[in-house]
């Protein structure tokens, strides 16, 4: 898979990404991060590649002829039909059904905005798709960027060691996940739950899944609203609201 990260800071995208899981996919070749500095098309001797904005007020606005030629360059070299992901506060949230869709696609176009952000004429005509990892607001869209490559990324075939590692994390399955222990078995006088030590994997099973209800309900309650859960975990979920 081809992550194309159009940014005014590629240093900052490359160096956050070498590290861990992603480098991992990375440098295996299973997953590809190519940085496009934005700047490389300024028609400015100056590389300049924001201007005032026409209704004045503070900062500056990305131009869009930069923005367009960078994108062009992408465009080149992805797939046909690729999307265009513009980092937004302005955009839907991201969520693990989100990461899951666009771990499907060949190739994914990251744009990463900055100072005001970009000139409205050339994000429709990229006909980007805007993207928020939360309600709140970044200096650039670099963070962002990064925060989606490593959900994306992780999720493409190969690139966890573990093939089953994905599938009981949190969101995998509409719940949190389950508290996890180590050694030592007993730690400031708690214990490691006895089912644990079993050796019975269905009742260890039966566990998890309970806990990643009761984990949700106390931290995420809104989740359980479309989670698909049987009859028990429902008549579970009344008496933790009758407590």
């Amino acid at each position: 898979m081809n992550f194309y990260v159009l940014t005014l800071f590629c240093d900052m995208i490359n160096d956050g990404l070498g590290h861990s899981i992603i480098k991992r996919g990375i440098d295996n070749g299973i997953i590809n991060v190519k940085t496009i500095d934005i700047r490389d098309f300024s028609k400015n001797k100056h590389r300049h590649v924001d201007d005032y904005c026409y209704s004045g007020g503070a900062g500056m606005i990305m131009k869009p002829e930069p923005v367009y030629d960078a994108c062009m360059s992408a465009k080149k070299e992805a797939a046909e039909g690729t999307k265009v992901l513009y980092m937004s506060p302005q955009g839907k949230i991201f969520n693990q059904d989100k990461a899951k869709e666009l771990a499907k696609e060949k190739d994914i176009i990251l744009l990463c905005g900055h100072y005001e952000g970009i000139d409205k004429r050339v994000l429709d005509e990229l006909n980007v798709e805007e993207i928020s990892i939360g309600d709140f607001v970044l200096t650039g869209g670099e963070l962002a960027a990064m925060v989606v490559i490593d959900a994306v990324g992780r999720l493409v075939p190969g690139v966890l060691g573990n093939s089953e590692s994905s599938e009981d994390e949190s969101f995998s399955d509409g719940l949190l996940e389950y508290p996890q222990y180590t050694r030592p078995y007993e730690f400031m006088g708690r214990k490691v739950p006895d089912v644990l030590l079993s050796g019975h994997h269905g009742r260890i099973s039966e566990w998890k899944r309970r806990q990643s209800v009761i984990n949700t309900f106390y931290k995420r309650p809104e989740l359980l609203e479309r989670a698909n859960l049987t009859e028990d975990e429902k008549m579970l979920i009344n008496e933790l609201k009758n407590k």
